[in-house]
């Protein structure tokens, strides 16, 4: 079994800053793709960013400039720093990977529990 635990949410003021982490557990050989989706309320999961073992970025208009994405393939750990927060970042922010390699198979997509975050003065 593949896990994805996600820490580092919180309440912050506008302009503040947060780090996220999301842990991938079990009997991994190698992740392709790790990323961060969020989901506000009464909105659809967007992506955030992501980013493949090789280092490849992707990230929504809304997150350029922003939010760094970086990943430990070692740990198997993909970090998520946000600076610059506003209001509208406020969602849960899911952890995802996508293409995990186990002792026990192959697994398309795997989800973390997700981990709010809260943008208010």
């Amino acid at each position: 079994q593949v896990q994805l635990v996600e820490s580092g949410g919180g309440l912050v003021q506008p302009g503040g800053s947060l780090r996220l982490s999301c842990v991938a557990s079990g009997s991994i050989f190698s992740i392709n793709a790790m990323g961060w989706y969020r989901q506000a309320p009464g909105k659809q999961r967007e992506l955030v960013a992501d980013i493949t073992s090789g280092g490849s970025t992707n990230y929504a208009d809304s997150a350029k400039d922003r939010f760094s994405i970086s990943r430990d393939n070692a740990k198997n750990t993909v970090y998520l720093q946000m600076n610059s927060l506003k209001p509208e970042d406020t969602a849960v922010y899911y952890c995802s990977a996508k293409g995990t390699t186990t002792r026990q198979g192959y697994r398309s997509e795997v989800w973390g529990q997700g981990t709010q975050v809260t943008v208010s003065s």
